[in-house]
């Protein structure tokens, strides 16, 4: 890619979080200037279906040259932004705790039909990390289990699951997470694993979900010294480049978490972190909490660091290539369907989460 097609579309190497119910200014201005790869929701961005309906047409009518990616954390348990009216999902411990690949199936399904109503085409769902440490402040009941092999097989048959529905899967969060004491929204973990350890426990889950054909994998922000010691994965070229592409030969789009947590944001700047991720291999960076004359500085940032060449034009068109297949995937243009509210909540869906629960 040019320099002068990388100032036009550097913003897809971006998802924006922003304010409110509806689409802001400040969202059309930056979506104008550069195009974005998509948006993620939370809960400030929800009042019920049809509102979030309606919004995803207006974020959809935003994308250029490219479908946006219009994304969620919606995990079920703790972690879920969007509420009732939408089905309350138990915690994903429970399926760890019933063992059935089917019910992990049949909740992905349900999972999977509520967010297409509502034009959501991208969930950073399943957790892959195992819950190794009863003490882990930030995991917990959001893994699936204790056990690596649990956690593979349960987490297959989710991405499997969601992905058939046509919500694209992305896996999270690399190398591992499931063994730290402290928040990484707050502080930056360390995970004091050696790689035998690493190979036997934390990356099974990930393996498992590559060979089941995960569109995508998000970044942790840990500190793993047995592969990297002196950065956090989401900026380590060793973890992201390294191990997941090249050693695991993941295939598809690698999403970092959010660089406006204070584990990254205290080991540097937006606009620099957002260079370092990109270098290290991450090819979408979550810019969530940020404002959008701070997402569009650290998207400048990546122009600098093309024009200097520490940005290389092979690590761009790497990254270009991965989401235009993964989009290609999921998001081919089509006439737009009609939102199936009627899905949202449904009687069959709240047997499957009461059916969940049993197993808490």
């Amino acid at each position: 890619m040019s320099l002068r097609d990388l100032r036009r579309h550097v913003g897809r190497f971006a998802v924006a979080g922003f304010d409110g119910p509806a689409v802001p200014d400040s969202l059309r201005d930056l979506a104008a200037e550069f195009d974005l790869a998509g948006v993620i929701y939370f809960a400030r961005n929800v009042v019920d279906p049809l509102q979030v309906a309606e919004l995803s047409r207006d974020v959809a009518a935003l994308a250029r040259d490219w479908p946006f990616w219009i994304s969620v954390d919606q995990e079920g348990g703790r972690v879920a932004r969007l509420k009732t009216p939408f089905t309350v999902w138990p915690p994903a411990a429970t399926l760890g705790r019933s063992g059935s690949d089917d019910l992990a199936a049949r909740f992905a399904a349900a999972l999977a039909a509520e967010l297409a109503a509502v034009g959501v085409n991208l969930d950073y769902a399943p957790v892959l990390d195992v819950q190794t440490n009863p003490s882990n402040p930030v995991i917990g009941d959001r893994a699936l289990s204790e056990r690596a092999d649990d956690v593979a097989r349960l987490s297959a048959a989710v991405i499997r699951s969601l992905q058939d529905a046509g919500v694209a899967a992305c896996g999270k969060h690399f190398p591992g997470h499931g063994d730290t004491t402290v928040d990484s929204h707050e502080t930056l973990p360390v995970v004091e694993h050696e790689k035998r350890r690493l190979e036997a426990v934390e990356l099974v889950p990930f393996r498992r979900a590559i060979d089941a054909g995960v569109a995508a994998l998000m970044t942790a922000h840990i500190v793993v010294p047995a592969i990297d010691p002196d950065r956090p994965a989401t900026l380590s070229r060793r973890v992201v480049q390294h191990l997941l592409k090249d050693a695991l030969g993941f295939p598809g789009v690698v999403f970092s978490d959010d660089l406006g947590m204070k584990a990254i944001s205290r080991e540097a700047p937006l606009p620099e972190a957002t260079v370092q991720a990109v270098v290290a291999g991450c090819d979408v960076v979550l810019l969530c909490n940020s404002t959008a004359d701070e997402q569009a500085a650290a998207l400048e940032a990546l122009i600098h660091a093309a024009e200097s060449e520490r940005l290389s034009s092979t690590r761009i068109d790497d990254a270009m290539a991965r989401q235009e297949r993964v989009k290609a995937r999921f998001l081919q243009r089509q006439p737009a369907a009609r939102a199936r509210l009627d899905l949202v909540g449904c009687d069959a869906h709240q047997a499957v989460a009461r059916e969940m629960a049993g197993w808490a």
